[in-house]
């Protein structure tokens, strides 16, 4: 079982679209293991990361704040 996301509202636009990170991670063409670290904080996108992982969950990049968990490199 993947971790749980840090992110409510990345973690809500997964649910609600039903992707597993492996399909997220399909989608922006990067491991699956970099999008759970993504997602769950582990680890700090670039802003092209983020956004790519907003744009395939639906979410607007400007609907997330870019701090703490969201914080890009």
């Amino acid at each position: 079982m993947a971790p749980n996301p840090q992110c409510a509202a990345l973690a809500a636009a997964k649910e609600k679209k039903g992707y597993s990170y492996g399909q997220i991670a399909s989608g922006i063409g990067a491991s699956e293991q970099r999008v759970i670290d993504i997602v769950t904080g582990a680890a700090k996108p670039t802003e092209a990361e983020f956004n790519a992982i907003a744009n395939v969950l639906g979410v607007s990049s400007s609907a997330v704040p870019h701090t703490g968990v969201h914080s890009t490199a």
